[in-house]
């Protein structure tokens, strides 16, 4: 493992409605400000902290104030945490207050080491691939955003099929009668993606996946491309709108004629790791998976 600076200045970011999310984050800001640490939280999250007047309270906007982000929650509240670090470029490091925490680095139960190894400078910064994402209407309207784990376009009407094309560098791959397709990162695809029979892909593979969901074509299969691709969804549905989704929440709806442009961003995630557990073995812990398989104990 190796040494960094120590942080002088932490940007705390919190589940906003948990209460034992609340309690510690309250005890590890004043453990940080007891080392010298000036401890900043944003605008909005007062009340995750029991004594804000101690605080130096920012928006998004001036989070590149921080040293280092520590996000207090589960995966969600990582990601939100993850689009702040990357616009602001600085490391950001989760402790899981959640179910799987794929994202984070540490458990509520490793606090006081956490405090400890942040303020020994014992952490490593590893890049993540994210990505960016433009769609553009029938009116030659755009939007941009960008995501960390995926992006993906989706039926926004249960009961109906979203018609869409598929291209991978300029190539048309094909067309499907779906209920959608994610496009996620190595970091992503034990999300929504391996969720929807994606493959999962080890963070450091430099690789995208782009995986149909519940497509009737009779090539429909998950694709691995390589991260410097460039692909176009383009939605075909007449009467049947599609939604724009980046890491879990919807940007915009999308209706015939609109299409959707993703790359590798320019802006990756710095991630603080402080464990030389592999990632298989991440993947077993995280997922519970049954190693032995079915078979075990069986003649």
């Amino acid at each position: 493992m190796g040494s960094q600076q120590k942080p002088g200045r932490v940007l705390v970011v919190t589940h906003p409605l948990r209460e034992d999310v609340a309690e510690l984050a309250e005890k590890l800001a004043a453990a940080l400000r007891g080392a010298g640490v000036a401890v900043r939280i944003l605008t909005g999250e007062t009340r995750s902290l029991l004594r804000p007047d101690a605080l130096v309270i920012v928006d998004e906007a001036t989070s590149a104030t921080a040293d280092l982000i520590l996000a207090l929650g589960g995966d969600g509240t990582v990601l939100r945490s993850a689009k702040i670090a990357s616009e602001a470029d600085i490391p950001l490091l989760g402790v899981n207050f959640g179910k799987v925490g794929f994202l984070a680095e540490a458990e509520t139960g490793e606090l006081e080491t956490v405090v400890s190894r942040l303020l020994d400078g014992e952490y490593t910064v590893e890049e993540r691939t994210a990505l960016s994402v433009e769609a553009t209407g029938i009116d030659g309207e755009t939007r941009s955003s960008w995501a960390f784990n995926d992006i993906a376009v989706e039926k926004a009407e249960p009961a109906r099929m979203l018609e869409l094309f598929i291209e991978i560098d300029g190539t048309r791959i094909s067309r499907y009668g779906c209920d959608g397709v994610v496009v996620a990162t190595p970091t992503g695809s034990t999300a929504h993606a391996m969720s929807a029979g994606g493959p999962v892909v080890w963070p450091d593979v430099d690789a995208l996946v782009v995986v149909p969901m519940n497509a009737h074509a009779l090539f429909a299969k998950p694709m691995v491309v390589h991260s410097s691709s460039e692909i176009r969804i383009g939605v075909e549905s007449v009467g049947t709108e599609g939604a724009l989704i980046a890491d879990g929440k919807e940007l915009t709806r999308l209706t015939a004629g609109g299409t959707v442009t993703i790359r590798r961003s320019e802006r990756p995630v710095k991630l603080v790791r402080m464990s030389d557990q592999p990632f298989a073995s991440r993947l077993v812990s995280k997922l519970s998976l049954p190693v032995d398989g079915w078979r075990h104990g069986r003649i």
